[in-house]
């Protein structure tokens, strides 16, 4: 008997709250049970969750992360530049470059050949917002580290793109018979950028009058759905970061309307399933055969991406005189990368093939380490900030 997608569904749900519950006795964050459950439940341990089955269900991946640049974008509200100013930018850049800078340097004191550490140090630069969201979620953080957080890992999807690249131009400078455009591979994600953002203020202003002609919880919760699903399928549709235009939609939409709050308030009601499904399905993704194939270039690539963004933040925030929470705090919790980064190593597979199969083993095998500790930092360092409340 074939159990088929809706079996999978209940296993993603099922896994989620069990390993969910067991994880609170550890009192480590939500999200971090629902990675370990998948894992568990995933091809690599007892493979309830086959690796054609996750591959199958990518969709939910694309819906939870659709509303997660919403929520994001939402957070992006001019009142708060206009408070903080420059600073989150400065920061995101400041993590963002150092980053690649200290992975790159790293790889070539490792002896690797300066195009491989180019292509591989530019992946660093991502990082992925949606466990730290969770985490924020969860435990209700609220406070200057929490707020500066929000805004560096959406503005971190733009300075990662635009790292990358640069990196894989001047990589296919060194290693291409052929003449590359390095102005034109340098412009050209830059130009991504601004058409996703465009691209996302569009549907923010459709989203913002069309919101006017429903009343209702019920059409409003119908209606944000629909603007999210379209704002994703768009993006796709011209080839554009997902991420950057339902966050751009989101920002337009939050600063547009002013019944925003309320439709933030369904979105929480709606999502949390989603969410947990999202989670138990990138466990499942997450293999841990390719543990033992990185090597030296792995762990200089592990070590090295954290420091670069620890060590970017805190320069960051002291170049603009942020708060000195910001400053102290903010860099441990840059530490999960997902879904960016992986598709990065996709476009590395194409521009520098002779390097694509070293870059994926060693982003997925960062990817299976960050997930799983990344949470659990991010958590600690809100704590250590004082922006969780105790007992929380």
């Amino acid at each position: 008997m074939e159990l088929g997608i809706l079996f999978h569904f209940a296993i993603l749900l099922f896994g989620g709250l069990i390993f969910a519950k067991i994880i609170h006795y550890f009192h480590l964050p939500d999200v971090t049970g629902y990675l370990i459950g998948g894992l568990i439940l995933g091809p690599s341990v007892l493979g309830l969750l086959s690796a054609d089955a996750v591959e199958g269900l990518a969709l939910v991946s694309e819906i939870a992360l659709g509303f997660i640049a919403f929520s994001i974008g939402s957070e992006f509200k001019l009142d708060y530049f206009r408070r903080v100013g420059m600073t989150p930018v400065v920061i995101a850049v400041f993590e963002s470059f150092l980053a690649v800078a200290a992975v790159v340097l790293g790889l070539l004191a490792a002896g690797q050949p300066l195009p491989f550490s180019l292509v591989l140090g530019a992946i660093a630069a991502a990082t992925a917002p949606a466990a730290t969201i969770m985490v924020i979620k969860q435990y209700r953080a609220r406070g200057p580290v929490t707020e500066t957080l929000l805004s560096v890992v959406a503005i971190d999807d733009a300075t990662a793109l635009i790292a990358f690249g640069v990196c894989v131009a001047v990589a296919q400078t060194l290693t291409s018979a052929a003449p590359v455009s390095l102005a034109w591979s340098i412009f050209q994600p830059v130009l991504e950028i601004l058409e996703a953002l465009a691209a996302g203020a569009v549907l923010g202003v459709l989203f913002s009058l069309t919101l006017r002609f429903f009343k209702t919880s019920a059409n409003r919760t119908a209606l944000v759905i629909a603007f999210v699903l379209l704002t994703s399928a768009v993006a796709d549709a011209l080839a554009l970061s997902a991420l950057l235009t339902t966050m751009a939609m989101g920002a337009v939409f939050a600063n547009l309307c002013r019944k925003s709050g309320d439709v933030m308030a369904l979105c929480d009601t709606i999502t949390p399933p989603v969410y947990m499904m999202f989670f138990v399905l990138s466990g499942a993704g997450l293999n841990l055969a390719i543990l033992p194939t990185i090597g030296v270039v792995g762990v200089v690539y592990v070590v090295l991406r954290v420091a670069g963004k620890m060590a970017g933040a805190w320069l960051g925030g002291t170049v603009m005189r942020a708060d000195p929470k910001v400053r102290l705090w903010l860099g441990p919790a840059l530490v999960p990368q997902a879904g960016v980064a992986i598709g990065l190593t996709v476009v590395a597979q194409r521009v520098v093939p002779q390097y694509a199969e070293v870059v994926r083993a060693v982003v997925l095998c960062g990817t299976l380490i960050y997930e799983l500790v990344g949470p659990a930092v991010a958590k600690w360092t809100l704590q250590k900030a004082g922006e969780i409340e105790r007992g929380a």
